[in-house]
C-alpha cells in the first residue's frame, strides 16, 4: 500500500516513478524524443508500465515503444513487468536490456539499439512547494486521473542508433523528455509540443488542453509553458489565464489565451503521423495518431502588445484526440 511519504516524494519528483507499492490500476511512460541536427530523423521512445485492474502480475506489463517520427511507423514492444526497474526520485528507468536515465539512453530492441548521450544538463519545469511542477498545485491532489510531468524542455545529444542496419548519428541532435501517470488517459486532448524554432536555438514550448474528471463532474484544464529569453512563461487553468480561442480543424489548431504573462497566439499545423497505443483503464489502447512533421507557429506578447516573440517551430509533435467536441 502506498504510503504518505511515497505521495510526498511523488509531489516533489515529478520525473521519477510514481508506482512503488502500486498493483493495479496504474500507469506511467516517459517519452522521450530525439531529433537529429539535421532534423532529417526523428524519433519518440516511450519506455513504461501498465497495470490491469486486477491485482498481481497477470494484467500488468512493461513496455518501450518506438516512434519514427519521419513516416509514422511505430511498434510496441511488451516485456515482463517484473523487467522493470525504476527510481522513485529520479528520472532512472530500465526495461530489460534498455536503459534511460540523466545521463541519456541505451536501446537494445529489435531493428533499433545503440546509445544516445544527453550533453547537456536536463531542464525541467520547476518544481516548488506552492507549484510542484506544470500541474501547479493539481499536481498535489492525489485523484486526479491523469498527471503529466517536464523532465527537460531541451537538452544536446551525441551518440548513434543503429536501426534496421543502418546507423543514424545524433551528434548536435536536440532532445525533450515528458511524462504521464495515473488510472487512464483523459477522454479528449490536444497535445503539442516543439523545441526546434528556426531563429531562437534555445526556446521550447509545450501545451495541452484536455477533459479533466473532477469530484462526479469535468471541467477543462490547460496548460502551455513557453521558455524564450531565459524565462518560463506560463498560460495555465490554474494561474488566472483565459482563453479567447480555441479551433480545432482537419487542418490546423489555432489558440489564443491572455494572462499574467500576456498574450499567446499558436497556430499549429496537423499532419499524419503513426498510431502509438495508450492506457485506457482495462487496457493498453490504440489512439489516434501522434504527428513529429507538424509545425507551430508562437507569438507571445506583453500586456501593452508589444511582441516579446514570434518564431515557427519544427520537428513538432502534435496529439488530437477523443471527444473533440467537448473540448
Amino acid at each position: 500500500m502506498r504510503t504518505y511519504a511515497d505521495y510526498l516524494t511523488g509531489v516533489f519528483h515529478p520525473e521519477g516513478y510514481h508506482g512503488h507499492r502500486r498493483d493495479r490500476n496504474f500507469f506511467e511512460g516517459w517519452y522521450v524524443k530525439l531529433v537529429s541536427a539535421d532534423q532529417q530523423h526523428r524519433w519518440a521512445i516511450i519506455p513504461g508500465v501498465f497495470m490491469g485492474p486486477q491485482a498481481g502480475l497477470a494484467d500488468n506489463q512493461a513496455f518501450v515503444q518506438v516512434l519514427d517520427g519521419t513516416n509514422g511507423k511505430a511498434w510496441f514492444h511488451e516485456f515482463d513487468f517484473r523487467c522493470f526497474k525504476a527510481d522513485a526520485q529520479r528520472f532512472f528507468v530500465d526495461v530489460a536490456d534498455n536503459h534511460f536515465d540523466a545521463s541519456g539512453l541505451a536501446l537494445n530492441l529489435p531493428g533499433i539499439r545503440g546509445t544516445i548521450s544527453f550533453t547537456s544538463p536536463l531542464d525541467p519545469w520547476p518544481v516548488t512547494p506552492a507549484s510542484p511542477g506544470i500541474m501547479g498545485w493539481y499536481g498535489a491532489v492525489p485523484f486526479m486521473e491523469c498527471f503529466h510531468g517536464i523532465v527537460s524542455f531541451g537538452h544536446s545529444l551525441a551518440g548513434s542508433l543503429e536501426i534496421d542496419g543502418k546507423l543514424v548519428n545524433f551528434d548536435g541532435g536536440r532532445g525533450y523528455i515528458e511524462k504521464d501517470w495515473g488510472r487512464a488517459f483523459p477522454a479528449g486532448y490536444v497535445w503539442m509540443q516543439s523545441n526546434h524554432f528556426r531563429e531562437h536555438a534555445d526556446a521550447s514550448f509545450i501545451g495541452s488542453v484536455a477533459i479533466i474528471p473532477w469530484m462526479g463532474s469535468a471541467f477543462r484544464g490547460f496548460i502551455l509553458g513557453l521558455k524564450h529569453s531565459d524565462h518560463l512563461f506560463k498560460w495555465t487553468t490554474y494561474n488566472r489565464t483565459s482563453e479567447q480561442q480555441l479551433e480545432i480543424t482537419d487542418a490546423h489548431v489555432v489558440w489564443r489565451l491572455s494572462g499574467p504573462d500576456g498574450l499567446l497566439q499558436v497556430t499549429a499545423d496537423r499532419k499524419s503521423g503513426g498510431l502509438l497505443k495508450a492506457p485506457m483503464r482495462t487496457e493498453m489502447h490504440k489512439r489516434v495518431e501522434e504527428t513529429m512533421v507538424s509545425s507551430i507557429k508562437v507569438e507571445h506578447y506583453d500586456a501593452s502588445g508589444k511582441l516579446l516573440f514570434s518564431d515557427i517551430g519544427d520537428s513538432a509533435a502534435l496529439e488530437v484526440f477523443g471527444d473533440i467536441d467537448r473540448l
